[in-house]
């Protein structure tokens, strides 16, 4: 007896339709929406989004991503701050010693490299405390990763209270208490880091964005759901 092979599509039908978890680019399933995400970035404009010295973002929506690349400012920023939240987004490096980064948290939009936290993006296979996951110069990754470019990278960064937490590609990779930070300049193991405050004393609120470092990357599905306490 020969067995029915239904045809590919009817398949993939049925599994739409029997499942809740499955969206397109740049769009929330009917999960996420209960859950509470918001959808950020819509993949077809800048809605939203502008950069950190106040300009509109100079380069085009790409293939549904924003570029920050030569944008106009050294961040592309949603227009609300956030305090608690899970971010979520995937990042595509461009090829050739890509470097960029995720902003969170960003008090002062004049002056982001010293009042917000930074996940750095950066190709490579490093676990230093400036490679793809860590929370720059601050804690490095327990492991790197990241996809190499042009393959495409998930993350998520959850911000609660004191505590912030790194996840790529479906494994948690970095852990921060800001309270272990309370002295300015200084990691908990007595190393200087960049930032003149303690860390304990940054913002627990903020804007998030990400960054132009003279290198070509690419960001969609950008999601964010509030945390209350």
């Amino acid at each position: 007896m020969r067995r029915f092979i239904p045809p590919i599509t009817s398949v993939i039908l049925c599994l739409m339709s029997n499942s809740t978890s499955w969206a397109a680019d740049n769009e929330l399933t009917a999960d996420e929406k209960a859950a509470g995400w918001q959808l950020l970035f819509n993949g077809k404009h800048h809605t939203g989004w502008k950069c950190n010295n106040g300009k509109t973002i100079a380069t085009p929506v790409e293939d549904g991503c924003l570029v920050p690349f030569k944008s106009g400012g050294y961040l592309i920023v949603y227009e609300k701050p956030f305090s608690d939240f899970v971010l979520a987004c995937d990042v595509k490096m461009g090829e050739g010693d890509c470097n960029s980064g995720i902003f969170f948290r960003v008090g002062d939009l004049k002056n982001p490299i010293y009042t917000g936290l930074e996940m750095q993006v950066l190709d490579g296979t490093g676990t230093s405390i400036h490679d793809f996951g860590s929370l720059y110069d601050l804690v490095p990754p327990s492991a790197n990763r990241a996809k190499p470019a042009p393959e495409w990278n998930h993350v998520e960064i959850t911000c609660q209270g004191a505590h912030v937490q790194v996840e790529v590609n479906g494994e948690v990779i970095a852990k921060m208490n800001c309270d272990d930070f309370p002295k300015p300049g200084l990691r908990p193991d007595g190393t200087k880091h960049k930032f003149g405050v303690a860390i304990k004393d940054m913002p627990r609120a903020g804007y998030l964005g990400f960054q132009d470092h003279g290198h070509p990357c690419w960001y969609k599905n950008v999601k964010l759901r509030e945390l209350r306490n």
